[in-house]
């Protein structure tokens, strides 16, 4: 470092310091920060990568970075999914102390979806790792839910919807945090904008208590 060999692996290194490694130097810029939005199918795994050799949601990003999913959705499950380079935004987006909502569309089966069942879901429902937070629920048809949650237990959503007598058939994320799925294609991913990674920074419970807003995506053309 600096002309001289450095031996001691707790040294500090900054950006104006000249690092070499056999003579060649090392690149000390700290990588682009980036987030993309992509419109996970059935059948991708939520990781970065798969001992069984099961098509991961990273291998359907074409990026010069290294990135990671934010989050989770079983591999059943279809909708948006993030992937970031950018360590304290998905902690952010994830951990529960910030409450980030995420909306989800569920076909269920089990009949018609009734007004007892609405109620439940809305005042939070008792599971195996306990009572649940309450959900937003809209019946969008009689065996169609659009929920909103922001707590992040496995397959919550399954759980709370088989609880209340309805198993669900098919299972799709439409809104994390404030970003919208919106009409990006199955299978497609965009780069997401700057108004939209400063929606996402702010995402959650503030300071205030507050959530930010939703932000649209904007449609393709």
């Amino acid at each position: 470092m600096n002309g001289s060999t450095c031996k001691d692996p707790a040294t500090d290194v900054g950006f104006g310091h000249d690092i070499r490694v056999d003579g060649a130097p090392v690149d000390a810029e700290a990588p682009e920060r980036v987030v993309y939005a992509l419109h996970k199918p059935a059948g991708v795994v939520s990781t970065a990568a798969d001992t069984h050799g099961r098509p991961t949601v990273v291998s359907l990003v074409d990026s010069a970075q290294r990135l990671y999913p934010v989050g989770r959705l079983d591999a059943d499950t279809t909708g948006l999914i993030l992937l970031t380079n950018d360590g304290p935004l998905a902690h952010r987006l994830t951990h529960p102390s910030f409450e980030v909502q995420k909306t989800y569309r569920a076909q269920v089966g089990g009949g018609p979806v009734r007004e007892a069942a609405l109620s439940a879901l809305r005042r939070g429902v008792q599971l195996e790792d306990g009572m649940t937070a309450p959900a937003s629920v809209t019946r969008l048809r009689p065996d169609l839910l659009e929920l909103t949650i922001h707590e992040g237990r496995k397959r919550q959503v399954k759980r709370m919807c088989q609880a209340v007598g309805h198993p669900v058939l098919a299972l799709a994320r439409v809104r994390f945090g404030p970003l919208e799925l919106g009409d990006l294609e199955l299978g497609a991913h965009r780069l997401l904008s700057d108004s939209e990674l400063d929606a996402l920074r702010a995402a959650g419970v503030s300071e205030s208590g507050r959530y930010a807003a939703i932000v649209r995506a904007p449609r393709r053309t």
